[in-house]
């Protein structure tokens, strides 16, 4: 996918924002290849299970467990699983 300028980015987030699904997972898409934590994060704590699969992906393989460490206390058992798998916590 080719990278997106600010204002294509900028609309992208508002169709997301008005429920359109298709731009929601293209945003998804966008910020796991960006490796992009607090667009995923932001994504997912509203509401997209999508978001927050990709996101304790990324936050895996970033090995960002303070990410992980915040998804598990939230009750994700995935992230808590990975948690498990990095540290052994």
């Amino acid at each position: 996918m080719a990278p997106m300028s600010d204002p294509e980015l900028a609309d992208l987030r508002e169709r997301a924002e008005r429920g359109d699904s298709d731009a929601l997972d293209q945003l998804i898409e966008l910020a796991g290849e960006r490796g992009d934590i607090a667009e995923l994060r932001r994504l997912s704590d509203n509401g997209s299970a999508t978001a927050t699969d990709e996101l304790i992906q990324v936050a895996t393989e970033q090995e960002n467990l303070d990410e992980l460490r915040r998804l598990a206390a939230n009750g994700n058992t995935d992230a808590a699983d990975q948690l498990e798998e990095l540290t052994g916590e």
